[in-house]
């Protein structure tokens, strides 16, 4: 099953959607941190997109959506790209496909 949850920092209130699971096409969506505008961006990776846009096969070699900064890691699961403080998950969950 698929699920989307908001995540928020406990700090400074930051906050964003992050994507569990497998969509309906294959894809999974996969969380970075963008060093330059300090975000977190939603990058879809593999399933049919992937057979059609070979780029977004993995995260590799992938930009910043917001800003187009190459400047991207994996997001840890719980740092804040603002202020480095704790990001937890509200207990509202919804499904995405």
């Amino acid at each position: 099953m698929s699920s989307k949850r908001k995540y928020r920092c406990s700090v400074c209130g930051y906050a964003t959607d992050i994507y569990e699971g497998t969509g309906f096409f294959g894809q999974h969506i996969t969380p970075v941190v963008c060093n330059s505008c300090h975000t977190i961006q939603n990058l879809t990776v593999g399933g049919a997109i992937a057979r059609v846009a070979p780029s977004f096969g993995s995260e590799m070699d992938r930009l910043c959506l917001d800003c187009g900064s190459a400047d991207i890691h994996l997001w840890d699961g719980h740092t804040c790209p603002r202020c480095n403080g704790e990001m937890k998950a509200d207990d509202d969950e919804e499904f995405w496909t």
